[in-house]
């Protein structure tokens, strides 16, 4: 494993069950655009001490350690490279714990851990 970052997320709830015979979270998860991620790679993390804090316009929505995931990131690179071959360069994010909501537009998020900074992002209306 080369490192750490911060990721947003991003689910596009409103096509999750739009189309009763494709109804699946990758299409969801995939759209351009989803999935940023950074402010940079953090190689030398304390998982036992790593803190996640994701704001929605200010508010605090979560605030948990990552030792309370239910799969650490250790064990889901394990668990997934069971399965896929992982390449470098590939990232896995962890998903996300209580407190998310559908975001809106012109609503500003922000992933921050500690050790690596704050990753903001304000969603745009289509266009």
């Amino acid at each position: 494993m080369f490192g750490y970052t911060c990721v947003n997320d991003v689910t596009a709830l409103e096509m999750l069950y739009s189309d009763a015979s494709f109804a699946q979270w990758t299409r969801c998860k995939s759209m351009d655009g989803f999935t940023p991620f950074g402010p940079w790679i953090e190689t030398q993390l304390n998982l036992s001490a790593a803190q996640v804090v994701a704001r929605v316009n200010g508010r605090e929505r979560q605030n948990y350690p990552v030792s309370d995931m239910f799969f650490s990131p250790l064990e889901l690179v394990s668990r997934l490279s069971r399965d896929v071959t992982l390449m470098p360069g590939d990232i896995i994010s962890c998903g996300t714990s209580l407190g998310a909501m559908p975001w809106q537009v012109g609503a500003t998020v922000e992933v921050e851990i500690a050790a690596i900074g704050v990753l903001s992002n304000t969603l745009q209306a289509q266009g």
